[in-house]
């Protein structure tokens, strides 16, 4: 590990000392070389024993910066897991993040746009609208529309954070890799590496805003999601520039309930939004924490989502998503073995995993789960059950699943959070159950079809040239083929003749050295002398020669 690896390393583990956290941990998960190894760092004191244990988880995680901010925030979502008094807390992570200096921020937007902020923006607002981990915004009026719009400028040095903290878990993952030898089940250096491409990628907010146009695209005539539109004339890689949007955050239940907002449908709505992206799109959000969702103020009859914060989003194969797909509908309909079969053959578990096992397995954890009433029943968690059930069957990690778990458990803390009677499985079935006769049968045959027509249309003036150009190369191919065959028919005729003449001239020659010993009379074993030699020269002389 490098001199700044371990300097970070120790920093981590300081700040996290010096807020307690040790101390909420329960007592199963401190065994003794735990507690030995805290007691050799005796001088790392809990400095905040007067606040609660989620106060000081936050504070925590904003004082150790951005890549752990992030990790607070998904966790703010899962009140499932969590009691309220950390829920809260954690919440504030979303986006009240202290902000920075307003004169850095006017200095960064400046340095982007090449010109001052008021030659293009009017009522430009020091004190920011929102303060997040890596980046904060401010409101303007655009000078030539006159239209409201935000400002989202990176922090300063924001790259140099989370740079350190990369470094350091691909330190951490590569001695992992070391110590654990070939073991092909946990890949941590990879799926280090597939975090640090997503988290580098919300560093560039141009990126970000044409992930944000693309997902804009996609849900053009929705009525479930909006998606602010971005001026990219203005945007680059520490600015973006898009349109004010007037909503409420989704947290702010109390509002929601004074509009007389429809919880259910908004919390419906979030779940088909997930699997809308994931399988119609393959273009998914994958960072829908409550700080970057709002609910629009208009209809509240028919509410719909407002999306912000487009800096990670996610996709997969197509092999992925069918795989994906047939695992939700035979869980949703407790189909035990298929489960098993979907996992062997996707390559997640090894194909010499036991099926029957496997599918016992699945089942014994599972039942328990299906007996509670469908809202007391967490998806995320029973998701998180079943890896956890494959992994002793040595499931191989699937970093490329990791943000979609993410996303799920995002979409589902928020839906309980909503709607806490949220039938996740009757909302979700219907959805894959029409996609999936939609990738399988005549209609998906026609449908393919109608849209590689285009493409046909395009080549097909091209395909008599192209039947009469392969079949005069199959005929070439076919006379080289048969005047290889003839060379080595010819090769191999004179390798026999070679060979017979050299075990001829050979046995000449023993022949030779046999009556030689009989002392016959000379003449006879130097005749089969002489003719073995002979033999041999010419046999030498039919090998072939090696080209």
């Amino acid at each position: 590990m490098s001199i700044s690896g371990f300097k970070r390393g120790y920093h981590t583990i300081k700040v996290m000392l010096q807020y307690g956290l040790d101390k909420s941990l329960p007592s199963k998960l401190k065994p003794w070389y735990f507690r030995a190894l805290r007691s050799c760092l005796f001088w790392l004191r809990n400095k905040h024993p007067q606040r609660s244990g989620g106060e000081r988880f936050r504070l925590a995680m904003l004082e150790l910066g951005p890549v752990y901010i992030k990790l607070g925030q998904m966790l703010s979502t899962r009140r499932d897991l969590l009691n309220d008094e950390w829920a809260e807390e954690l919440a504030e992570l979303q986006d009240r993040v202290p902000p920075f200096d307003s004169a850095l921020a006017r200095a960064a937007i400046e340095a982007e746009l090449g010109v001052p902020i008021d030659s293009l923006f009017d009522d430009f607002e020091d004190t920011p609208l929102a303060s997040a981990s890596i980046a904060q915004v401010h409101c303007a009026v655009l000078k030539s529309t006159g239209q409201p719009v935000v400002l989202k400028v990176l922090r300063p040095n924001v790259e140099q954070k989370i740079n350190q903290d990369l470094q350091l878990m691909e330190q951490v993952a590569s001695r992992l890799e070391k110590i654990m030898g070939n073991s092909h089940r946990f890949r941590p250096a990879e799926i280090i590496a597939d975090y640090k491409s997503t988290i580098l990628g919300e560093l560039d907010l141009k990126l970000e805003a044409i992930n944000a146009t693309k997902l804009r695209n996609n849900f053009t005539d929705s009525d479930a999601l909006y998606v602010p539109y971005v001026h990219m004339e203005h945007c680059y890689k520490r600015l973006m520039v898009m349109e004010r949007i007037n909503g409420i955050p989704v947290s702010n239940i109390e509002q929601l309930q004074a509009q007389g907002t429809n919880f259910k449908l908004l919390a419906e709505r979030g779940v088909e939004l997930f699997f809308t992206q994931v399988f119609r799109d393959n273009f998914f959000h994958a960072d829908m924490h409550p700080g970057n969702i709002f609910i629009s103020k208009e209809h509240p009859d028919n509410p719909f989502y407002i999306g912000l914060d487009c800096g990670i989003m996610g996709t997969l194969s197509e092999t992925d998503k069918r795989y994906l797909a047939e695992n939700f509908l035979a869980f949703f309909n407790r189909d035990y073995q298929r489960i098993a079969q979907l996992y062997i053959e996707s390559g997640w578990v090894s194909e010499n995993t036991d099926v029957v096992a496997f599918e016992q397995a699945v089942k014994a954890m599972c039942d328990p789960i299906f007996q509670k009433p469908l809202d007391e029943i967490s998806f995320g968690h029973v998701l998180l059950e079943l890896f956890r059930t494959a992994r002793k069957f040595e499931m191989v990690v699937q970093p490329q699943l990791i943000l979609l778990q993410k996303t799920l458990l995002y979409i589902e803390g928020l839906g309980r959070q909503l709607y806490p009677q949220l039938d996740l499985w009757q909302t979700a079935k219907p959805f894959l159950e029409q996609w999936m006769s939609e990738q399988i049968g005549p209609k998906a045959f026609f449908d393919k079809a109608k849209a590689n027509m285009p493409f046909w249309s395009e080549k097909l003036p091209e395909l008599p040239e192209l039947v009469y150009d392969n079949l005069k190369l199959g005929r070439k191919l076919l006379g080289s083929q048969q005047q290889l065959l003839q060379k080595y028919v010819r090769h191999q005729q004179q390798l026999h003749k070679s060979n017979y003449l050299l075990i001829t001239s050979a046995v000449l020659l023993i022949c030779g050295t046999l009556f030689y010993n009989q002392s016959v009379t000379p003449l006879l074993p130097h005749s089969f002398y002489g003719l073995g030699v002979i033999l041999w020269i010419v046999g030498w002389r039919q090998r072939p020669k090696k080209h």
